[in-house]
C-alpha cells in the first residue's frame, strides 16, 4: 500500500492575491471608419466585455480582463489578461464590427506574452 501525503496547507492571503498563471498584454486601438462617440474608460471596459459575450457567451464575459491604461483621445488601450484567455480576448476585439449601432473595428498594435 501506498502512503497517502498529507494535504497542502491553505494559500496565504499573500498567495491570492499572486495570480497563478502568467498574464499577457495587448494593446488594441480602436478605429471609428464614420466617426462617432468616443467612449469613456468605463464604456471602453463595457465594451470589451460585451465583446467577449458576444462571441463566447458568459464565460468569456466572465474572462479576467483588466485596462490598464486607457487614451480616450487616441483611443488605445493597454488590457491585460490571463495567459489562458489571450486568444478569446483578442479574437472578440478583432471581430468586433459594430458600437452602438456603429461600424468600428479594433487593431492591436502590440502584444505582450
Amino acid at each position: 500500500a501506498r502512503p497517502v501525503s498529507p494535504l497542502p496547507p491553505p494559500p496565504t492571503p499573500a498567495a491570492l492575491a499572486t495570480p497563478a498563471t502568467p498574464a499577457s498584454a495587448l494593446l488594441p486601438r480602436r478605429e471609428l471608419p464614420d466617426g462617432g462617440a468616443r467612449p469613456s474608460a468605463a464604456q471602453f471596459k463595457q465594451l470589451v466585455v460585451s465583446a467577449l459575450r458576444e462571441l463566447h457567451g458568459e464565460v468569456g464575459a466572465a474572462l479576467p480582463v483588466d485596462v490598464l491604461t486607457y487614451e480616450e483621445k487616441t483611443l488605445c488601450a493597454i488590457l491585460r489578461v490571463i495567459s489562458s484567455g489571450f486568444v478569446k480576448l483578442w479574437s472578440a476585439l478583432t471581430l468586433l464590427g459594430f458600437y452602438q449601432n456603429r461600424r468600428c473595428a479594433f487593431r492591436v498594435l502590440q502584444v505582450n506574452r
